[in-house]
C-alpha cells in the first residue's frame, strides 16, 4: 500500500499583546495551544524573550517552545541571513506536518519582528499557508492604562518613533491632536526638552512595559528625563481633553 504524502503544516503569527496574558485574544490562545511548535525571538542562543514570558504559563508542555535567534542588530545585511535561517528552521517543521506558531509581543503587523519572517516565508516558500492573528497593541493598552483617550470625533492621531529628527517630531506635535512616541528610551532627554519648549510637557505621560509586573506609569517626565527606560516604553501626548 502506497503511503500518503504528509500534509504541510500551517504557519501562525500570533500577537500576544503588550504584557498582560489576559489581553490575548481567544483566537490567539486557541492557535497557541493547537500548534505543535511555538517559536519565540531570542536575542542570543538559549535566551528567553518578553513574548515568551507573557505566554509561558498558558502552555502546559514547555517542550513545545523553541527559541529562534533574532539579535539586537540594526545592519540589514547581517540580519537577513539570520532571518532566512529562522525561516528555514520553521519550514523544516512545517514540511514534517507540524503546525508552527511564532509569538510576538504586541501586534504581529505593528513594528514586529514577525513581519520579516512573514515576508521571507512568502518569498522563499509561497506554498506555505500563513495565518496572522492580530492582538492588542501597546498603543491602545497604554492609552487605557494612562486614562488618556487617543482620539474622539474628528481628532487626528500620529504614531512615530521618537528617534526621528527634532523638526519632524515638532511638526507632528503641531499638526496632530494626539501623538504617540515609540522607542523613547534612548532619546528621552531630547524629547522632554522639546515638549518643554512647546509647552506640552504637562500633557505627556510615559508608560513602560504595559501590563507586566514591571509596568511603570510616569506623568512628570521632567523627573525621569535622565533615567534609562526599557525599550518597551512609549510617551503619549494629548494636547486637549486630558
Amino acid at each position: 500500500m502506497k503511503q500518503g504524502k504528509i500534509q504541510t503544516g500551517k504557519f501562525y503569527g500570533i500577537g500576544v499583546g503588550p504584557g498582560d496574558p489576559e489581553l490575548m485574544t481567544i483566537k490567539g490562545l486557541n492557535r497557541l495551544r493547537s500548534a505543535g511548535i511555538i517559536c519565540y525571538p531570542a536575542c542570543r542562543p538559549g535566551a528567553g524573550s518578553y513574548a515568551l514570558r507573557i505566554v509561558e504559563n498558558l502552555v502546559e508542555d514547555k517542550s513545545r517552545f523553541m527559541g529562534l535567534l533574532f539579535p539586537m542588530e540594526k545592519e540589514m545585511e547581517r540580519l537577513l541571513p539570520v532571518w532566512k535561517e529562522s525561516v528555514e528552521t520553521i519550514h523544516q517543521k512545517l514540511r514534517e506536518g507540524t503546525d508552527v506558531a511564532f509569538i510576538t509581543e504586541g501586534d504581529p503587523f505593528f513594528y514586529s519582528t514577525f513581519v520579516y519572517l512573514f515576508r521571507l516565508m512568502r518569498e522563499l516558500h509561497p506554498e506555505v499557508e500563513i495565518e496572522v492573528v492580530p492582538a492588542v497593541s501597546s498603543i491602545t493598552a497604554c492609552a487605557v492604562r494612562a486614562g488618556v483617550p487617543l482620539a474622539m470625533a474628528d481628532e487626528r492621531v500620529a504614531v512615530l518613533p521618537a528617534t526621528y529628527e527634532k523638526e519632524f517630531l515638532r511638526d507632528a506635535l503641531r499638526h496632530f491632536d494626539t501623538v504617540v512616541f515609540l522607542k523613547v528610551s534612548s532619546v528621552l532627554p531630547a524629547l522632554v526638552s522639546l515638549l518643554e519648549e512647546m509647552d506640552l510637557i504637562d500633557r505627556a505621560v510615559l508608560v513602560e512595559k504595559c501590563g507586566s509586573p514591571e509596568e511603570r506609569l510616569v506623568r512628570d517626565l521632567r523627573s525621569v528625563k535622565d533615567e534609562r527606560f526599557n525599550y518597551l516604553s512609549l510617551v503619549i501626548v494629548r494636547k486637549e481633553g486630558r
